[in-house]
């Protein structure tokens, strides 16, 4: 299947690129610039303005893996632009050039009035792909470690520096972390599977951690097994991420504590069926 990979250069595109050579498949990653996965093709584009049908002439399937977790409105770069407008553009552009085979990766936490416009956002997206007419799968993975996973580079350098690590809340929410490498491996097998058309994957590990466990097992990493932790009220760190969400270089935002201070877990294995034993997250971080 030659597949259109919008996203397709970065943290997770590459993964799944390169998953897709592996399948037997040509992927066509779409970005504003590489470098790309060996045996992929770069087609440089923005999908917030340029045009986009014509990268899909020839195409068989597309997937849409373009999202953020940090909003730069200066740069235009906003959930509503970069969740849902490119959603529908995307949609847009394979109705026109009559490819029918979507495949929309999400989050896990997805869902109606959910407290994060994250999250909201990306639910508007998948709104958008349910009403496409096309054959659609959604994939909503839960937090991704591996291959130099930002959050967990964000932590292994907190726990490496700090005498003592802030955390938010009461460290207790539970989260379920999934390897990059299984959700590139899923997305490449879902593609072309028909009992995969029209299906919901939420995609978590192999274990629930909550956050005060997480970061004591990335804490083993680099030798501290048992975190000093300091547990920060979550009241006074929404008023200062409020305030100074939109600084650069400001550490965390609203969404981001919303996100770090909610359960995110799901007990969804019907994904097993393509990718049988998800690995650990001692396995790679």
């Amino acid at each position: 299947m030659r597949v259109v990979v919008f996203g397709g250069t970065g943290y997770v595109g590459s993964a799944v690129c390169r998953a897709l050579v592996e399948q037997g498949h040509q992927p066509v990653a779409v970005a504003r610039r590489g470098p790309v996965a060996a045996g992929a093709e770069l087609a440089a584009a923005d999908a917030r303005r340029d045009e986009l049908a014509p990268l899909l002439a020839g195409a068989d399937a597309a997937i849409n893996l373009i999202g953020i977790i940090r909003e730069e409105p200066a740069q235009g770069v906003t959930f509503e632009t970069m969740h849902v407008a490119v959603a529908r553009r995307v949609i847009a552009a394979l109705q026109r050039a009559g490819v029918r085979r979507l495949l929309q990766m999400s989050a896990l936490g997805t869902r109606p009035g959910a407290r994060s416009r994250y999250h909201q956002t990306k639910w508007a997206a998948e709104e958008a792909v349910r009403a496409s007419g096309l054959s659609w799968t959604i994939v909503r993975p839960s937090l991704l470690f591996g291959g130099g996973a930002p959050f967990f580079v964000m932590l292994q350098d907190q726990v490496r520096r700090l005498p003592v690590v802030p955390v938010p809340g009461d460290g207790r929410s539970r989260l379920q972390p999934v390897w990059r490498e299984d959700v590139a491996r899923l997305i490449a097998l879902a593609l072309p599977d028909p009992e995969s058309v029209g299906q919901v994957y939420e995609v978590g590990g192999p274990r629930v951690y909550s956050l005060d466990e997480l970061y004591d097992a990335v804490g083993r990493t680099v030798g501290r097994p048992r975190v000093p932790k300091l547990h920060l009220p979550l009241g006074p760190l929404m008023a200062a991420a409020r305030l100074g969400e939109r600084l650069p270089g400001f550490p965390v935002t609203v969404d981001q504590l919303w996100m770090l201070t909610e359960d995110n877990t799901t007990g969804d294995t019907r994904w097993h069926r393509l990718v049988p034993r998800p690995a650990p997250l001692e396995g790679d971080l």
